[in-house]
């Protein structure tokens, strides 16, 4: 049976109902199929494409043409599945027109919402988006478009200052208009505390338990991208070895001259073959 698309009611409709979804990240047609036909409510289109497609070292080298082309392919193999579209570096920080313009770019190449990352200073970017009627889910905590400024891929919110910064960032992405929160990378008792002060669901990326919905990349989750491993990942497959010795199984065979044998072939009839002279 055709699953059913979420809306953004619903998705807000959880909290108080204490329903739990997931959402993978993915960045292309054939992982979004299988997302689409999984039992997942959620992509989120991250670009974090820019470390797992493009082999970057960090997101901001991704613009909002990457975003537009990778989207339009997960929406192709995902019609029934709620999207998120990351908004990517330099997209909308320096305006909120640019912002605007950008958001509605993505709305209308299929994206449910759009994510925008980032804390106090880019506030007035949500309302301004949020007001035109384009849904925006926040992501505060470890912000991968400004990880070098605070510090690199690491646990934020540790201590007492940092922490009183997350829950005001929290609090001004709700009311700013934000539908919903992400908080990546955070303490869990933290998590816990923002959730309970929150009237939007929070979405958790290794931030604990306290969340309405988690996500997690597929590439992660299913053990193909192999540089590291965060402990908040729990993997139900590894199929980078797999896929390595399927691709030197089918080399061997290449050498040994197995591949391909008759029947992986087409024929014709001796007497169809032009003789030329």
């Amino acid at each position: 049976m055709t699953k059913k698309k979420l809306t953004i009611k619903e998705i807000m409709d959880k909290k108080h109902e204490g329903e739990k979804f997931g959402m993978v990240t993915v960045y292309d047609y054939q992982m979004a199929t299988l997302v689409d036909e999984s039992s997942c409510e959620m992509i989120l289109v991250g670009d974090s494409l820019g470390m797992i497609v493009q082999g970057y070292e960090g997101t901001t080298h991704v613009n909002i043409e990457d975003m537009e082309y990778h989207l339009k392919a997960v929406r192709k193999g995902a019609p029934n599945t709620f999207i998120v579209a990351d908004m990517s570096f330099m997209s909308y920080q320096a305006s909120k027109e640019e912002a605007i313009r950008n958001a509605g770019k993505l709305m209308k190449l299929g994206a449910d919402c759009v994510k925008m990352e980032g804390g106090l200073g880019i506030m007035d970017k949500i309302k301004a988006v949020s007001e035109v009627g384009i849904p925006v889910m926040a992501h505060i905590g470890l912000t991968p478009q400004t990880a070098a400024a605070i510090g690199g891929f690491k646990l934020q919110g540790k201590n007492k200052d940092t922490a009183e910064r997350l829950i005001k960032e929290a609090l001004a992405a709700e009311e700013a208009g934000a539908f919903c929160v992400l908080i990546e990378l955070i303490p869990s008792e933290l998590n816990d505390y923002i959730n309970s002060k929150l009237t939007v669901p929070v979405m958790s990326t290794g931030s604990g338990p306290s969340a309405v919905g988690f996500n997690l990349n597929a590439y992660d989750m299913l053990g193909i991208f192999s540089d590291f491993k965060p402990r908040f990942v729990r993997q139900y497959a590894k199929m980078r070895q797999d896929m390595i010795d399927a691709f030197s199984a089918w080399d061997k065979d290449v050498k040994s001259g197995s591949y391909p044998a008759p029947e992986e072939a087409f024929h014709m009839s001796e007497e169809d073959i032009p003789k030329i002279d």
